[in-house]
């Protein structure tokens, strides 16, 4: 076994280890756990591309790729585990799903029954409290960006459901901003049908593909 298997073995068994450590905070295994994953892919870059000393190569990708692996993506912060928290009790009962994304985003997404009607992107009166808890937790956590996806089903072209899907992401924009949330910190966008989560061919399926997907993170820094 050579040099380098050895040091992406211990690398591995060194991620291992911090996902399981008990005395380490979120933040922290999250950072070690990037940093380990880009060291180990620093590493295979260096030795495929190295020309001369592959050791020496082998051991400045692994660098880089540590610092590449800390730095990039969102931070998971005792701050946004207390957002999850909170909206998790917040939305207790209403169907409201909250979680935490892989690229650790907080993500809330709003259901069909309580967020907008086939065809329509007005706000029911059924989302407004949702709305306004998380209003209330976002202002509350300055430092966090949103950005708001909208959904449609599959009735009707894709002419009439990507404006429709943008219009409802608008709308709840437009809501949250009238609850003290700063207009530039949330970004919009629209998927029209093309990203379902359920079968368009059945009314539940249709109804469940009508959404506004949410998405709180704090930049890393």
């Amino acid at each position: 076994m050579n040099k380098l298997v050895l040091s992406l073995s211990a690398l591995t068994l060194a991620i291992g280890g911090l996902s399981g450590c008990a005395n380490m905070s979120e933040t922290q295994r999250d950072t070690g756990i990037g940093a380990g994953i880009g060291a180990v892919t620093g590493a295979i870059i260096g030795r495929a591309t190295a020309g001369g000393d592959k050791s020496k190569s082998t051991a400045t990708g692994a660098a880089v790729g540590a610092a590449i692996g800390a730095a990039g993506g969102y931070l998971w912060s005792q701050r946004m585990q207390e957002q999850k928290a909170a909206m998790e009790q917040a939305t207790a009962g209403t169907g409201v799903g909250v979680s935490q994304t892989a690229d650790n985003q907080l993500k809330v997404d709003i259901p069909s029954d309580i967020s907008f009607d086939t065809g329509r992107y007005d706000i029911k009166p059924n989302m407004r409290p949702v709305l306004d808890r998380l209003a209330s937790s976002l202002n509350q956590h300055p430092v966090t960006t949103v950005t708001i996806i909208g959904h449609t089903d599959s009735t009707g072209s894709d002419a009439i459901n990507d404006p429709l899907s943008v219009n409802r992401a608008a709308a709840t924009r437009d809501y949250l901003v009238m609850r003290g949330v700063a207009s530039q910190r949330i970004a919009i966008d629209g998927r029209g049908s093309r990203q379902p989560i359920a079968d368009n061919a059945t009314a539940s399926g249709r109804a469940m593909n009508r959404r506004v997907e949410i998405f709180i993170a704090e930049p890393a820094r």
